[in-house]
Parts: structure tokens; C-alpha cells; sequence
């Protein structure tokens, strides 16, 4: 399942209203390293479905969440639960630490 693409329009319902846990790939067309996460993110959304929503925004499209999160650096992930920020992880992070991260925050 590809991720959802994120805008500042669809950014509360989508993540902040959720009922299961947002993982959001913070990144920009021109960031290498988000290009190194991105099948990382997808094949998250796929493993976890229906227990995860993985999604994408663009921060040069769409800056208002990336600076209400004080999202400095790309790509940034972050999951949401409840609405709230819970983890984040910074970088080209390997399909392993994402995993071990969620695995904090997902119900089996």
C-alpha cells in the first residue's frame, strides 16, 4: 500500500484524528536520503496494515506541520498516537530501527 500523501489541508483528520498510529515521512524531492527511507516507509504501511497509516508531506509543498513539529532536518520520521508525537527518528534509518521503534507503539 503506498502512503498516503499528506497536505496541510488533510494534516488534522488524517493524522491527528486518526485511530491508529501515523508514521510520517517528513522529506523533500530534492533530499537524497529521503529517497533511501521512502520504500522503508511503504513497506512499513504494508506489514502493519490496518494497525499503522504510513504517510508522506512534503515540506517544501506543505511547511505548516513540519514547523508546528520543528522538523529541522530530512527526513524526518515521526509517529503520532492520539494526535501526539511519540517517536522520532531522524536520517536514512534502516528498515530494523524503524521496526523497533514502532514496535513501542503498535497493538498486536
Amino acid at each position: 500500500m503506498t502512503p498516503i500523501e499528506l497536505t496541510d489541508a488533510t494534516w488534522d483528520d488524517a493524522v491527528l484524528g486518526s485511530d491508529v498510529p501515523v508514521l510520517v515521512d517528513f522529506w523533500a524531492p530534492w533530499c537524497v536520503p529521503c529517497k533511501k527511507v521512502s520504500p522503508i516507509v511503504e513497506s512499513a504501511g504494508e506489514r502493519h496494515a490496518g494497525r499503522l497509516v504510513a504517510a508522506t508531506l512534503d515540506v517544501d509543498q506543505h511547511p505548516s506541520a513540519a514547523q508546528r513539529y520543528s522538523v529541522l532536518s530530512l527526513p524526518t520520521l515521526i509517529v503520532f498516537k492520539g494526535g501526539e508525537p511519540v517517536e522520532r527518528l531522524h536520517g536514512a534509518v534502516s528498515e530494523k530501527k524503524l521496526e523497533k521503534a514502532l514496535a513501542r507503539h503498535l497493538a498486536d
